[in-house]
């Protein structure tokens, strides 16, 4: 009898001693999670606060200077419309704020209710101390593991030109040209190969177009590894660049000709013009200008605004901004030199505040939250995909010469006429669509079917002036450059996809090289 009497207190000892440990690790675990989320959410509104803090000094720099210019009813309208433009803008940021935390409990509730009648009847399954562990984990993953695992593939992505693996082959008192050399060992270049040359996107950066090189997911390298002589045009650091800094559009021209002057004599063959985004955009100017006579005999743009104001997305904020204040100026910064750009940073901010409802921070904190969810019982890993796309949403910003910004400025807020002429012009002439048709270039149109910042309308615009190719890819705005450049991909950039027999921008140049002279498929 008083043995079983000691088994029995030790029995009860043990349960109260698991009991206090238990408790001990979910008030631990609660406290965790509170750390980490208020931690987490400090770092989200940190980097969308900042840039409205810099936005804010260039408002009041350029309000200062031009506080007494027009009648002061016309500013004090303007002031009424900008007041009405803000609030929308925090409306919308505080119902897509208040929808994402509601989201998240709605989800999240019926596994803690679950937990805590666990815990309370003693049955099978996640009881309350399970509950906030995970929760903890999770939060940990995306305050602490995201942002590491974001830093860890810097070495995997973009082209790290440093390494010397890709050539630098020529060089303008702006841009850099290098030659891609494929990142599979067994390819080689056909010298004699019809060359083409990209031109990247200017906000956003080249290295986009090599994300995952060694996860086979590169734009560039999906044209290398076909044996295409293939160039890629890199700016140089605007920061301690003078010339880049005062570039105009005109000198784009005279830089892009003579990188085309230098391919052609090498591979003996005209060039293919590739723009992706803005680039596509530059390209086609500079085919218009006739400066690349001679030169380019085809052109492909990837999701590239030909006509920002057909655009549903950002053409429409710009509209409803109030006109005084739809002006470079309020994004314009001075550099150490003194000379005048435009800052990359505010740019990017702006595209957040379009879809502020999506892009605020609170939205963004929660729905990285909950990709970090449990699946099965098990925490998701981290994919190189998702540390790459985050690293360039976070990293590859740059700053603009403002020639360049108001080329782009333009297209957003001036449509194009009736006859395709565009809002811009070169060497004091005006450029126009159906140039492209006179010089007889072939052109295919990329364009992503779910493209929230390059709509369809946008990229199509073209067609109403002009025979084109087009192929719509699947996915957004960076698909073409991310999810389609791998070879064994549903819609791979080599080949032809869909049902109508759709060709990726690597098979429309392959296939004009390999049939010269042949009618080409409009």
């Amino acid at each position: 009898m008083y043995s079983g009497l000691v088994e029995l207190n030790k029995c009860l000892l043990d349960n109260l001693r698991h009991d206090i440990l238990s408790q001990s690790k979910t008030f631990a675990d609660q406290v965790d999670v509170s750390q980490n989320l208020l931690a987490g959410l400090t770092r989200y509104y940190n980097e969308f606060v900042t840039p409205f803090l810099v936005a804010g000094i260039y408002f009041s720099h350029a309000e200062s200077d031009s506080l007494f210019d027009g009648f002061p009813a016309d500013r004090l309208e303007a002031y009424s419309d900008l007041l009405e433009f803000n609030l929308d803008i925090l409306s919308r940021y505080l119902s897509g704020s208040l929808k994402a935390v509601g989201d998240y409990n709605c989800r999240e509730l019926k596994y803690f209710v679950a937990a805590w009648y666990n815990t309370v009847f003693n049955l099978k399954g996640e009881k309350l101390d399970g509950f906030f562990s995970r929760q903890s984990e999770m939060v940990r993953n995306v305050t602490q593991k995201f942002p590491q695992a974001i830093a860890d593939i810097e070495p995997e992505y973009g082209f790290h030109f440093e390494r010397g693996d890709n050539i630098k082959f020529a060089e303008t008192d702006r841009f850099l040209l290098y030659q891609i050399m494929p990142t599979e060992p067994k390819i080689k270049i056909r010298e004699n190969g019809k060359p083409l040359i990209i031109i990247p996107p200017f906000v956003l950066g080249s290295n986009i177009l090599a994300f995952l090189p060694g996860e086979k997911r590169s734009y560039a390298h999906s044209f290398a590894n076909q044996g295409v002589p293939t160039y890629i045009r890199i700016m140089k650091d605007i920061q301690t660049t003078t010339a880049f800094q005062v570039m105009t559009i005109e000198d784009d021209a005279r830089d892009t000709r003579f990188f085309c002057e230098k391919v052609r004599e090498k591979h003996g063959k005209m060039v293919t013009l590739n723009g992706y985004c803005q680039g596509g955009y530059t390209a086609v100017c500079n085919i218009l200008s006739n400066k690349l006579d001679g030169l380019t005999d085809a052109l492909i743009t990837c999701v590239s605004p030909m006509d920002g104001t057909r655009s549903t997305g950002l053409g429409n904020f710009l509209k409803t901004l109030p006109p005084r204040f739809n002006d470079l100026i309020y994004g314009t910064k001075t550099l150490a030199s003194g000379n005048k750009v435009a800052d990359g940073d505010l740019m990017g901010w702006v595209y957040k505040l379009k879809s502020i409802e999506n892009e605020a921070p609170m939205v963004s904190f929660f729905r990285d939250l909950m990709m970090m969810a449990t699946i099965n019982g098990k925490m998701p890993q981290i994919s190189k995909t998702a540390a790459a796309l985050n690293y360039w949403l976070q990293k590859e910003r740059s700053d603009l010469p403002l020639s360049i910004t108001q080329m782009s400025f333009a297209s957003y807020n001036i449509p194009i006429t009736d006859d395709g002429t565009l809002p811009v012009k070169m060497f004091g002439r005006k450029l126009n669509f159906k140039g492209i048709a006179g010089k007889k270039i072939p052109w295919l149109i990329c364009y992503g079917e779910n493209d929230d910042l390059v709509e369809k309308e946008t990229a199509l615009a073209p067609l109403d002036y002009v025979e084109a190719e087009v192929t719509p890819f699947p996915k957004g705005h960076v698909a073409i450059a991310t999810s389609w450049s791998h070879p064994e991909s549903a819609c791979a950039l080599h080949k032809r996809f869909g049902e109508n027999n759709y060709r990726g921008p690597v098979r429309f140049h392959l296939d004009l090289d390999n049939a010269p002279g042949k009618k080409r498929r409009r």
